[in-house]
């Protein structure tokens, strides 16, 4: 398939990137380009890759060698691990520039005169010294009463506001971005987040609806996750916080001061609040401070079906859908006395109709809430588990701690901001 030397960058979006073998290296995940104060024309100065590792890298454009419809291939396969840091003078086009209000001075384009538009795509173009320049770029007026209004491309050199100043102009539009992370998982979005400038990361924020905004908060670092909760009113603080994982919720609340923590705490439901109030209780060193209040629990003339329809629930965590517990009524933490628990791998075996009273494991020791976490790592480790039973003296189940708890907190404090050693992605 033949190369192009002129494309839309939004279209590059997603693209596989290929190493000069075919290798696959991972995707395109932005176009990086140059505004200066002085008005001159926008330059390329390379790719966000996102390898299959979920890092993002940064690619110069002189390393693409071809530009085809569904892919662009680079001319080496070694490239820098080094995670992609935004410098001075360095735009996103996805991340900062589409929904950018410009106006267009066109003497062609007399009805876009004097009034906002916004910017929707940019037309880029090789020269013949091989550099890529922006040439083009894409607006629409601004939709009114929710219609949507033709796209113009007009040259750059009639486009004013595609400047630094202009690019921080508050309330930029995240329609484009928002859809650019439709279907990804939260850790990719939360991913993705901490590359974008911090008026763009507020703007999403403010954007997502509760439910989406707690799944990302609860992939970043805890002082990130503060900072953005710290941003939202409190009411809407209180929701996202009802949205989270009453342990994740926990972990958060306890990187504020109490009377903060507090303050979000009276403005939650009182039955997720208490959830959490209890999870607050204990030392967040131990099971009782790693574990999670909502495990699958089961009553005991549950069904074999019914338990397996439990675990199949899309939000459980595979850690968590690993294991079901039994107890008698009631089956919300802290439950009725605590009878054993039903591995899925049994309940795979089982006909549908029986019930997990007469399955149930009733031999596997429990962990208590003040067991330490080397105690909860020795425990999994000795029984070959990822999740297991938190029980009280009183013998009710209290919540689970499963094996993605125990990683966070043996893990530095800032796992997920690490760079790799800068290595070839090839041995190319």
């Amino acid at each position: 398939m033949a190369a192009v030397n002129r494309v839309y960058a939004a279209r590059l979006a997603g693209l596989v990137v290929l190493g000069p073998d075919g290798e696959s290296i991972g995707r395109v995940r932005d176009v990086v380009i140059s505004i200066s104060i002085v008005r001159q024309q926008p330059r390329v100065l390379g790719l966000v890759v996102e390898l299959l590792t979920r890092r993002r890298i940064f690619v110069p454009i002189l390393r693409v060698t071809a530009i085809e419809p569904g892919s662009v291939t680079l001319a080496t396969g070694s490239v820098s691990l080094r995670r992609f840091a935004q410098r001075p003078g360095e735009v996103l086009v996805l991340g900062q520039v589409l929904e950018t209000r410009v106006k267009v001075v066109d003497p062609d384009l007399p009805e876009l005169s004097g009034i906002d538009v916004v910017v929707v795509d940019l037309g880029i173009e090789q020269t013949r010294t091989r550099d890529w320049m922006v040439t083009r770029v894409a607006v629409r007026p601004q939709r009114r009463l929710g219609r949507r209004s033709n796209i113009h491309v007009v040259d750059w050199q009639n486009v004013h506001g595609l400047t630094p100043s202009g690019l921080a102009m508050p309330d930029q539009g995240v329609a484009s971005l928002l859809e650019q992370f439709e279907g990804q998982r939260p850790v990719e979005v939360a991913e993705a987040l901490r590359e974008l400038p911090a008026k763009r990361r507020y703007e999403l924020f403010r954007a997502f609806d509760d439910e989406r905004l707690a799944d990302v908060l609860q992939e970043l670092p805890e002082d990130e996750q503060a900072e953005v909760l710290q941003q939202l009113n409190t009411e809407r603080a209180a929701d996202v916080l009802e949205a989270m994982d009453p342990d994740d919720a926990a972990d958060l609340l306890g990187t504020l001061t109490p009377a903060d923590a507090e303050v979000l705490l009276g403005r939650m439901d009182p039955e997720d609040s208490e959830d959490v109030r209890r999870l607050l209780s204990h030392s967040p060193d131990t099971a009782g401070g790693l574990m999670t209040s909502e495990p699958v629990v089961l009553a005991p003339d549950t069904t074999v079906a019914e338990a397996l329809a439990r675990v199949r629930d899309p939000d459980l965590t595979p850690a968590l859908a690993s294991l079901a517990f039994v107890a008698r009524p009631p089956t919300a933490t802290p439950t009725g006395h605590y009878l054993g628990c039903v591995h899925l791998q049994r309940l795979l075996r089982e006909p549908p109709a029986t019930l997990v009273s007469g399955i149930v494991d009733v031999d596997l020791p429990t962990l208590g809430p003040q067991d330490s976490l080397a105690a909860v790592t020795r425990y999994f480790a000795a029984y070959n588990l990822v999740c297991g039973p938190v029980v009280d003296a009183e013998s009710h189940l209290v919540g689970a701690v499963s094996v993605d708890d125990v990683l966070d907190h043996l893990l530095p404090d800032d796992w997920r901001e690490r760079d790799e050693p800068e290595l070839p992605v090839t041995g190319s």
